[in-house]
């Protein structure tokens, strides 16, 4: 059998393109540990069916009308909705539920770890981070800030240095400095305070 025969193709596009585009626009939104293809396939196939259920009296309609021989481009720009654009909206959807305040009483909420739930609001902070070796470093975390997300280890770039003062408060950022990179192996906590700085 060749895969590769049209019939196949078209099975293959249908059943696990639209499955994969969710999948992957997920994990976008919602990073988590990465997982092998061969269980991703079966996700994607069921995601896909999904889709397709969703989306079956809409797609029953259009195939029982005559839109495919008097507008043949309407045709096919639905099925790019269907296969290609519908997958994502789906995602968004779901995605938006399980923040809403039933889901978080019956479900954990969709962002795995506090780290990446905080540092996707992309709000800056004065940052005091404590390591293990009983250090402080202190410093902004703005706009030109970066902290990694699942499934990477965590990492936190801070774009200025500042120094604190004998009571713990900032006093003036460090010159001709670009920042500071920390790794996670080396943090025992951090504290976070609120900043106007846009």
């Amino acid at each position: 059998m060749d895969i590769w025969e049209v019939d196949k193709l078209i099975l293959f596009i249908a059943f696990v393109i639209p499955g994969f585009i969710s999948i992957k626009a997920y994990q976008l939104l919602c990073p988590g540990s990465e997982r092998s293809t061969s269980d991703q396939l079966i996700d994607a196939i069921a995601y896909s069916s999904i889709n397709y259920a969703l989306l079956f009296f809409p797609i029953i309609t259009v195939e029982s009308g005559s839109l495919k021989n008097v507008h043949s481009s309407l045709y096919y720009t639905f099925y790019v909705l269907v296969l290609f654009i519908a997958p994502i909206v789906w995602v968004l959807v779901w995605r938006h539920l399980r923040t809403k305040e039933f889901f978080l009483r019956n479900a954990p909420h969709p962002t795995g770890k506090p780290w990446d739930f905080l540092f996707a609001q992309r709000k800056p902070y004065w940052v005091e981070v404590f390591l293990k070796n009983g250090t402080v470093i202190a410093g902004l975390y703005g706009k030109n800030s970066s902290a990694s997300s699942a499934p990477a280890p965590e990492q936190i770039y801070l774009e200025e240095t500042w120094l604190l003062d004998v009571d713990g408060k900032f006093e003036r950022a460090i010159v001709d400095t670009a920042g500071v990179m920390i790794l996670t192996s080396e943090i025992s906590h951090i504290e976070f305070r609120k900043c106007n700085v846009q």
